[in-house]
């Protein structure tokens, strides 16, 4: 039998995660098992274990490009811009998840609202799961950390008010963010436009 390669595998690879991000998105994570996210992609019972140890694999996956999706281009902005606003730095990960998809770590199109979904399961997941608790707690404290120290520089440039605190203003961010994505994925709301516009009109210095 004629190896694998390791483009086809990646492929296969991507496949099995799609699926499961349909699984978990349509059905939730506990509902889904690995025959489900089989069936799903097409394959036989047995395949997905050739790319991933287990369920849990597949969701450290998933979580990891939602993640990344939320908090890439506050991250980025927050390195490359001199003095960011709290408003300015909200309104980019708005901006990424106001389109119908965007591009997972592999470079492959990937539905908005199915990553977002998984990115609400997964605030669960850290309660429960060590696996999930320690790449998010890593990842939350690094975009923080970015965080504060952009708006300590706009402090410093007059762009953010004096009397407000970098680290704890970080963190309001961060909850803006993720109580956007909850009502989006909760509640139906996807006026991503007309939020950031209220920031930015002042609401949020």
């Amino acid at each position: 039998m004629p190896r694998i390669t390791a483009e086809r595998r990646e492929a296969k690879r991507a496949e099995i995660v799609a699926a499961a991000r349909r699984c978990f998105a349509r059905d939730g994570f506990h509902q889904t098992s690995m025959p489900h996210i089989a069936a799903e992609a097409g394959v036989s019972a047995g395949a997905p274990y050739r790319y991933f140890t287990s369920k849990e694999e597949i969701i450290l996956a998933i979580t990891g490009d939602a993640f990344r999706l939320i908090f890439e281009p506050v991250e980025r902005l927050a390195e490359s811009a001199d003095a960011p606003s709290v408003a300015e730095l909200v309104a980019a990960a708005l901006d990424t998840i106001s389109g119908e998809t965007v591009q997972d770590a592999a470079g492959h199109e990937v539905p908005v609202e199915e990553l977002l979904r998984c990115v609400v399961q997964t605030w669960a997941e850290v309660l429960r799961n060590d696996e999930v608790r320690g790449p998010a707690a890593e990842g939350f404290e690094k975009a923080r950390a970015t965080v504060a120290d952009a708006l300590r520089r706009g402090r410093a440039a007059g762009a953010v008010p004096a009397a407000m605190d970098p680290d704890r203003a970080a963190r309001v961010v961060m909850g803006l963010l993720h109580g956007f994505l909850l009502q989006r994925v909760a509640f139906g709301l996807t006026d991503t436009a007309g939020f950031a516009d209220d920031l930015h009109a002042g609401l949020i210095l």
